[in-house]
């Protein structure tokens, strides 16, 4: 029997990957003002960052329309008898309520399961990631399902940039709220725990921030996957990929670009670290 994988963009999976895999991309709804965008289809990321460092409306997000999830099952119920929908944190987005509702809305369909991954970014992707290629070598769909349930509790994430202020106006800063205030200029960490946001330290400048996330990748034991991302600051990316070369092989690093979804609460500066493995 045939599986196939479907997630949502803010899993920020690279376009190679997906390709590759045969992963189905929910694209989440970006908008600035009255313009809707489709995360990764009708606005790219340099686009999309492009227009939040000048446009003076502030983006918003939504989540996808049931009718997009109605359309990849419908898509899928042709090439797979069986479907997982792996999803942001519930705490974060109402896209696995959504991938919920639709699948009482097609006409046709294969089986289809949920699973709230209760993360975001690259976390959610590598969970995305090896379910889909366990599916690809033939698991069935409870076997595929029972490997991201194992890599739920492995995954990790960490997230550094320069300013609360996209966080504070999308309403998604959660625990973070404690960071706020300070008359300093600092360099937030932020996680992920128990599917919200929750701050981890800050930094007084950008190297220590970035030395923040090495030692993070460096209180692993093992690591099976480790992605590293950013929204504009390529350039500091890479040459993060190069120090934790030592850790893990480069070649094997995911690079991912922070997709709008996630890019209008954390803004351009982010650069993030997902990793899945064992302290």
């Amino acid at each position: 029997m045939t599986v196939k994988i479907i997630t949502d963009s803010s899993a920020s999976i690279p376009p190679a990957v997906v390709e590759e895999l045969g992963i189905t991309i929910i694209p989440s709804l970006i908008r600035f003002g009255e313009e809707v965008y489709r995360d990764g289809v009708d606005l790219t990321t340099e686009q999309f960052y492009e227009r939040l460092t000048t446009d003076k409306t502030h983006p918003t997000t939504s989540v996808p329309t049931p009718q997009s999830f109605v359309d990849a099952y419908e898509k899928l119920a042709e090439e797979a008898d069986e479907v997982a929908v792996i999803t942001i944190s519930h705490k974060l987005s109402a896209v696995g309520e959504v991938a919920r509702q639709a699948i009482g809305l097609a006409k046709k369909k294969p089986r289809v399961e949920i699973i709230d991954s209760s993360w975001a970014l690259m976390s959610e992707g590598l969970i995305v990631i090896t379910a889909a290629r366990e599916a690809k070598a033939g698991a069935s769909l409870d076997e595929v399902l029972e490997v991201a349930r194992r890599n739920i509790p492995r995954a990790d994430l960490r997230m550094a940039f320069d300013t609360l202020k996209y966080l504070e106006r999308g309403g998604r800063i959660g625990k973070a709220q404690a960071l706020l205030g300070s008359m300093l200029k600092i360099n937030p960490i932020l996680g992920l725990k128990d599917g919200e946001i929750y701050p981890v330290g800050r930094e007084h400048s950008r190297s220590k921030a970035i030395e923040n996330l090495c030692n993070f990748v460096n209180s692993f034991s093992r690591i099976e996957e480790l992605a590293i991302g950013d929204g504009t600051t390529p350039d500091e990316a890479d040459a993060l990929v190069e120090r934790l070369n030592a850790k893990f092989p480069a070649e094997r690093i995911f690079r991912f670009k922070v997709t709008p979804a996630v890019g209008a609460h954390v803004g351009p500066h982010v650069l993030a670290v997902a990793i899945l493995g064992d302290r």
